[in-house]
């Protein structure tokens, strides 16, 4: 049985079933992420056998292992035996509790040819094997995915390494700065430019079906404009010209419809927009700035944030409107929030003491946990498993924002490569 997984204008990917029988997970092996004794696991990747392919793969695999916090590679120096049949016994030096080998040659007709077992140290049980067929030029993917299918056999959370990353790329000096609408793979490789910079472009949001972003771009008169861009054909639409709009839509889960503030005079209520028939509903009616809004994963509510009680708060309502409740009370000014994937938690941008950090809080306001703070963190977004997010950072100075990650339970973060300056990510669902 094989399952053919597609990537429009890219040649097709096919992944083959399991190379073994899978044994079970020993008993208590699953990591148990949120526990106060936390220990990432460790894991062996073994240098897979093969050409330069086989290398990179290697490379890509624990690089992504080392920015996935919970797993932690170790020396794989003593790599014996074979992909098939590892010695297992010389892995226990190094503490490896894991061992990650494979293959990745050409095949006949020239595409590559690419097969992982993960074996249980403890127990020598092969408990995952896979085998991919693709071209050439879809080598990073297949790493991403042996990767995915790694992380979520020994944590049993879905994985995030096949996802992507849309942002502004920001170049020039801050009196003058182009930004340019871009994307790249979730640890910044594939790095590719969506428009040209002819307009400024802000706040990108990623659609459930990982084809269309949704962002606004203000022309040289001024005039904000949402529209809808495909990534994959570069094909553009205007949504609507919304003068005064202050934050760019986001998707509904279901990818039907948008939710967006528009201003009108001194105030700014929320709307959302059927992209069928392009009509739209309004949310809020108040004399205050309501903005930011973020869907629950299953569509039945929507936080935002608003300053109705005198400052800029967290609120949580109906998805169709109605009455609003306050969540955030830990003091400071709270925006930005995003609802996580998970729906358990929402996360926000916090303004206190000159601070700005990024945070969760449980989507009834308790539970608020700061996981970064420095001199200007801002828009969070998260990935698709729920157990990470990317933000922002502008350290001041004459330089420029970066892109930064970190967990959920704030144990690690670290700075997400990018050409230049970058502002403003979006995480994309996992690739189909």
């Amino acid at each position: 049985m094989t399952r053919l997984i597609t990537r429009r204008a890219a040649a097709s990917l096919i992944a083959s079933a399991a190379l073994a029988p899978c044994a079970p997970a020993r008993a208590g092996r699953i990591i148990d992420l949120k526990g106060g004794s936390f220990q990432p696991t460790t894991i062996a990747v073994a240098p897979f056998v093969g050409d330069d392919a086989a290398r990179s793969i290697t490379s890509i695999a624990t690089n992504n292992f080392k920015r996935s916090v919970f797993l932690k590679p170790v020396d794989a120096s003593v790599a014996a035996g074979s992909p098939d049949q590892p010695d297992l016994a010389a892995y226990r030096t190094p503490g490896a509790q894991f061992v990650l080998t494979g293959r990745s040659v050409r095949a006949g007709d020239g595409r590559l040819k690419t097969e992982f077992r993960l074996f249980d140290v403890t127990t020598g049980e092969q408990v995952a094997g896979q085998q991919y067929v693709t071209e050439a030029a879809n080598m990073r993917r297949v790493a991403h995915l042996l990767s995915d299918a790694v992380f979520s056999r020994i944590t049993g959370e879905k994985g995030f390494f096949d996802t992507r990353v849309v942002f502004v790329d920001e170049t020039g000096s801050k009196e003058k700065r182009r930004k340019r609408l871009a994307m790249m793979d979730q640890d910044g490789a594939n790095v590719r430019y969506l428009t040209r910079g002819e307009d400024l472009v802000v706040t990108p949001r990623f659609s459930p079906s990982s084809q269309d972003v949704t962002y606004m771009a203000f022309n040289d008169d001024g005039e904000p404009k949402v529209l809808l861009m495909n990534i994959e054909n570069s094909q553009r639409e205007v949504v609507g010209n919304f003068p005064g709009m202050t934050f760019s839509p986001r998707f509904s889960p279901d990818g039907q419809k948008i939710i967006m503030s528009l201003s009108e005079g001194s105030s700014t209520n929320l709307y959302t927009m059927d992209l069928r028939s392009r009509a739209t509903t309004r949310l809020t009616d108040t004399s205050a700035i309501d903005t930011a809004p973020s869907y629950s994963p299953d569509g039945s509510r929507i936080c935002f944030e608003s300053d109705r009680g005198g400052s800029q708060q967290i609120y949580v309502m109906g998805a169709h409107g109605g009455d609003a409740k306050r969540i955030s009370f830990g003091g400071g000014r709270y925006s930005t929030p995003v609802w996580s994937p998970k729906g358990d938690y929402i996360a926000f941008t916090k303004q206190n003491g000159g601070q700005f950090s990024i945070g969760v809080m449980k989507t009834d306001g308790s539970g608020e946990r700061i996981l970064t703070e420095g001199f200007h963190n801002e828009g969070p977004t998260w990935a698709p498993n729920g157990l990470f997010l990317m933000f922002f950072r502008d350290s001041g100075g004459s330089g420029g924002p970066k892109i930064h990650m970190v967990d959920v339970f704030g144990r690690s973060e670290s700075q997400v490569p990018t050409p230049g300056y970058a502002s403003d990510p979006a995480w994309g669902p996992l690739q189909d």
